[in-house]
């Protein structure tokens, strides 16, 4: 059996910064409404035809890339997790690997929203330890500005997302002393529909949005019970990072940083303070970019090893909840 490491870490996200301001001229909101309910400041939307889902993966990827110091060839398998492909299908693993210039390596596409990456991540863990493959490049990317509701009904949603990109290059451990020990996954589906995109789906396919051509019509725009989830979140968060430290007979004390799915400031503050974390062992950069998604952790991940809140042989926590319902940690000797 081997263990995986976080070889390499990059990021990518738009050149467009959206304020909360820029905000207030679209809806009715205001900097303050949203900084107290969110803890977001700004947010980068792509205005350029140049950027999608796959293309913001790709930038972020050859970062990683560069990072790890491998090249590209050493490359065995890809994993893209993602919300929002360019394609209904297929999904943008394919395209990574043809944009790359890659061999004909296998690509596996997750859909499991906020806890993307973790998802990802563990599957390419997975991997790792049998033996199969010893360098998987796992993505999370999101294009969410070109589909929210840019207006008063939609302002709930639209002023919490934003767009990016974050990749790793997860590898065989040179030492038993470093990687991953562990992750964690968990679904609840009954609560599907508290936080979900409607259609256009198989059951409610685009012809039929077309035929009924009904402007009240908001099933293709994101749903999302924002009390509901923010109870759920700040359950399952803890929950999950404490049964990652109890599998590996670890204490809260003993992690170095925990960094959490970027979902709500306020949810992170909760989770730290049931914790009981200081402020140096939690990383949140929800500020400056927004709920990203599938990509907020890897952003999140590259900033704190580039800031050098990360050094070799600290203990890493990673911890998402999201759409699904879905929950998921990893604890990382790095």
């Amino acid at each position: 059996m081997y263990k995986a490491i976080i070889k390499g870490l990059g990021h990518y996200v738009p050149d467009n910064v959206v304020t909360n301001d820029d905000l207030s001229k679209l809806m009715d909101t205001n900097d303050t409404w949203i900084r107290e309910r969110t803890g977001i400041e700004e947010r980068r939307w792509i205005n350029n035809e140049e950027d999608t889902t796959t293309t913001m993966g790709v930038k972020a990827a050859r970062k990683a890339i560069e990072d790890a110091q491998i090249d590209k060839g050493d490359i065995d398998f890809i994993i893209f997790a993602t919300l929002s492909p360019d394609y209904y299908f297929p999904g943008p693993g394919v395209a990574v690997q043809d944009q790359l210039e890659l061999d004909t390596i296998g690509a596996l596409d997750v859909r499991n929203q906020c806890s993307g990456f973790v998802y990802a991540l563990s599957v390419a863990d997975q991997y790792i330890r049998s033996g199969m493959y010893q360098n998987i490049l796992v993505i999370g990317s999101e294009y969410h500005s070109g589909g929210l509701e840019k207006n008063n009904r939609g302002r709930g949603v639209s002023v919490i997302f934003g767009d990016g990109a974050g990749a790793a290059i997860v590898s065989r451990s040179p030492s038993e002393d470093r990687g991953i020990l562990s992750t964690h996954l968990h679904s609840e589906g009954k609560y599907a529909e508290e936080l979900t995109v409607l259609g256009p789906s198989i059951v409610r396919w685009v012809p039929q949005i077309l035929k009924e051509n009904d402007p009240n019509d908001t099933s293709y725009y994101p749903y999302m019970n924002g009390n509901f989830v923010f109870k759920h979140a700040v359950t399952r968060f803890p929950q999950v990072i404490m049964e990652a430290l109890k599998t590996n007979d670890l204490k809260p004390e003993d992690i170095d940083l925990l960094v959490p799915h970027q979902a709500n400031l306020r949810i992170a503050q909760f989770v730290q303070k049931t914790m009981g974390l200081n402020d140096d062992q939690v990383f949140n950069n929800i500020q400056k970019y927004g709920n990203t998604t599938a990509a907020s952790i890897p952003i999140a991940l590259t900033e704190a090893k580039l800031e050098g809140k990360i050094k070799e042989g600290d203990l890493v926590c990673l911890a998402a909840f999201g759409s699904g319902f879905t929950w998921a940690s990893a604890l990382i000797k790095w």
